[in-house]
C-alpha cells in the first residue's frame, strides 16, 4: 500500500526509491554525494533546516540598498534647499552627490546606523539630521507639539464654559417698540442729529 501511495502517478517504484514521495532526498543525494546521510533525517527537521537556510540567505542578502534609502530619507541635504537627501534635485547641487557617496562608503564600510548619522552630524553638523533625535534637549521637539495640542484642548474647554455661563441677552422680540411720547421724542433726537 505504502508503495502504491508513493508511486501514485509517478511512473515505476524505481523513480521513487527508499520511499521518497518526492523525489526530493533522491535528487538532493544525486545532486550532492556528501547528503547522503540524509535518508536517517527526517523530513520535519529536514524542512525546517532547509527554511532557516533559506531565510539566513534571504536577509545576509544584499540589504545596503535598503539601509542607503533608509538612511538617506533620514538626512537633509545641507545645500539650503531645504530637502531630505535622496530627494534633492537642486540643479547642480555639490553637496547631494558627494553626500549620497559618502553614505553609500559608510554602508558598504558596514558601519551602522547610529554611526553613520554621528559621523554625518560631526561632519555637517546637527542640520543634516531631519528629525530631531530623542535625546537630551532635543526631546523638547518632541513634546512641544503634544503639549500645544493639549494646551489648546484646554483652552477651547475654558472658553466654551465661559460662553456657557456668560447671562443670555434679552431676545430681541422681548423688547417692547417705542410708542407715544417716547417716540416723538426719539423721533426729534433723530432728526437734530441728521441736519447738517
Amino acid at each position: 500500500m505504502r508503495k502504491d501511495r508513493c508511486t501514485r502517478g509517478k511512473g515505476t517504484a524505481s523513480a521513487v526509491p527508499n520511499g521518497d514521495a518526492f523525489g526530493w532526498r533522491s535528487a538532493l543525494a544525486l545532486r550532492f554525494p556528501a547528503l547522503k546521510e540524509l535518508r536517517g533525517f527526517s523530513r520535519k527537521a529536514f524542512s525546517c533546516a532547509l527554511l532557516s537556510v533559506a531565510i539566513l540567505t534571504f536577509l545576509a542578502a544584499d540589504s545596503s540598498p535598503a539601509r542607503v534609502n533608509n538612511l538617506g530619507h533620514r538626512m537633509m541635504c545641507v545645500c539650503g534647499c531645504n530637502q531630505i537627501l535622496l530627494e534633492c534635485n537642486h540643479v547642480g547641487c555639490s553637496y547631494s552627490d558627494r553626500m549620497r557617496e559618502e553614505l553609500v562608503a559608510a554602508v558598504d564600510r558596514g558601519d551602522n546606523d547610529d554611526m553613520t548619522l554621528q559621523w554625518f552630524v560631526q561632519k555637517y553638523g546637527t542640520t543634516v539630521i531631519a528629525a530631531p533625535t530623542n535625546q537630551g534637549f532635543n526631546r523638547v521637539a518632541w513634546i512641544i507639539p503634544y503639549l500645544v495640542l493639549a494646551l489648546g484642548i484646554v483652552m477651547t474647554a475654558v472658553i466654551v464654559r465661559a460662553w456657557r455661563s456668560k447671562p443670555l441677552l434679552a431676545h430681541p422680540a422681548a423688547v417692547q417698540p417705542a410708542t407715544g411720547p417716547d417716540l416723538d421724542r426719539f423721533r426729534a433726537q433723530a432728526q437734530r442729529e441728521t441736519d447738517l
